[in-house]
């Protein structure tokens, strides 16, 4: 890996796309501190502790690098268009009109990412909105909360998230890797210093000389185990091997090839977790933004039920812990629901029959869609059971220590690590393609 990051930092094309995302980086930074105008950063400070508390915005706040936490113009993140986005994938199937622009090739892409921006936009623009007037009830522009400064306060939020959307494009087009992803990594990797700190605080601080240094040595080891595991389920494909029947001249077989379906372990990628976090951690939101979420209420009940802060904490009844059911059943069901979606064994094997290929052993046709499907049912069942244990990890901790900036340990650490092995493949494929032009 870090061989790679050398010889590519000689080479004057790659050196010039990787100093231009930098540059991309650097302004993403600058407006994560640029606060929303009229906002009271106090008021802010106490409502995202509550939040916190209360486990609703851990992981959105980590994915707008803690910019909801200063309530800064870039505090919806990239979000609204990673959600656009899935909506969109969703809808290209369910209408017939977009999955033929899906298939039109690059015109017909062009219009369906256009589409996109058109939602990314709606949708942040119905964020903000929400955002202005649920905090804003609760003092988030002190005495100046009127109409004016709730237009302004959407007005920046859209905008910023605009940006976000804009930066994204122009570093795949311009820079290396997937825009939208290292937008999101950068995010990700802007709080987890201060992360780190916290959890040392709380796990080191205040011990003897001989009790910190072997909690530090746990500490970092258990990070090391968790990374490692990370790297390889993300990494984890099961090759399904496929043969191309060739022609029989004279005693000779010519083209005849071999070569694999890559199934990922991981299809679904963090989607899964995201959906799930995303609903369960909606109860948790309504009662923050109406703050009926006081003493017995409905709401409060309904939060210790589902809300993952309350799941491993001392002294909660043991029936709140079926929330963890319902957040791991979430989780495979959006796995297995995503993978359907994204991947469609009878189309591959009538792919494979009308290229002449088929899968030694197994017949063309529907025994081979039969085939694929069942090896896809068992590699999604792994990769939803991993997702699970890595979200997992942050909630046992937070419940049982009491920390609550872990998150850089579960759903975060599986984007950070698929981002940066793509975003290396991708410097790696354009390295190549560099010697092959200078060849011919």
């Amino acid at each position: 890996m870090l061989k790679t990051v050398k010889i590519a930092w000689g080479i004057d094309d790659v050196r010039k796309l990787r100093l231009y995302t930098i540059l991309m980086i650097v302004l993403i930074r600058v407006g994560a501190q640029i606060p929303v105008p009229g906002t009271n950063a106090s008021v802010i400070k106490e409502i995202m502790d509550a939040m916190n508390e209360s486990g609703a915005f851990n992981i959105f706040n980590s994915f707008t690098g803690h910019s909801l936490e200063q309530f800064s113009i870039l505090a919806l993140s990239i979000t609204p268009y990673i959600t656009s986005s899935i909506v969109m994938e969703l809808l290209t199937i369910a209408i017939p009109k977009l999955e033929e622009l899906h298939r039109d090739g690059n015109e017909g892409r062009k219009k369906i990412a256009k589409y996109t921006r058109y939602l990314t936009v709606v949708l942040a623009l119905a964020e903000a909105i929400a955002m202005a007037i649920g905090f804003g009830s609760q003092g988030l522009f002190g005495t100046r909360y009127n109409w004016f400064y709730v237009v302004v306060c959407v007005l920046a939020l859209t905008a910023g998230s605009a940006f976000l959307m804009w930066v994204g494009e122009q570093i795949t087009d311009k820079g290396v890797g997937n825009g939208i992803s290292i937008v999101l990594v950068v995010n990700i990797l802007a709080g987890i210093p201060e992360d780190m700190k916290v959890l040392f605080t709380n796990v080191v601080s205040g011990k003897s000389i001989p009790l910190s240094v072997l909690l530090s040595i746990l500490t970092v080891a258990v990070i090391v185990l968790i990374v490692a595991f990370v790297v390889w389920v993300n990494g984890a494909v099961r090759k399904i091997p496929v043969q191309y029947s060739g022609k029989i001249v004279g005693r000779r077989t010519l083209g005849a090839q071999q070569s694999s379906i890559p199934l990922k372990v991981m299809t679904a990628s963090v989607i899964p977790v995201i959906f799930a976090s995303s609903l369960m951690s909606i109860p948790a939101m309504i009662m923050q933004f109406t703050g009926s979420g006081t003493g017995d209420s409905f709401w409060n009940k309904v939060v210790y039920f589902l809300s993952s802060s309350y799941w491993f904490r001392t002294g909660v009844p043991w029936y709140y812990s079926f929330g963890v059911v319902i957040y791991l059943a979430l989780i495979f069901v959006f796995a297995y629901f995503y993978t359907s979606i994204t991947f469609n064994p009878t189309e591959v094997s009538d792919n494979l029959k009308k290229q002449g290929g088929f899968i030694p052993g197994i017949r063309p046709g529907k025994p081979t869609a039969d085939y694929l499907n069942s090896v896809l049912n068992r590699i999604v069942f792994i990769g939803a059971s991993a997702l699970a244990i890595v979200a997992l990890i942050p909630i046992v901790i937070s419940g049982t220590t009491g920390i609550s900036r872990v998150s850089f340990l579960g759903t975060s650490l599986i984007i950070i690590v698929g981002v940066i092995l793509e975003t290396l493949q991708q410097i790696e494929g354009r390295m190549v393609a560099r010697e092959y032009d200078s060849i011919f």
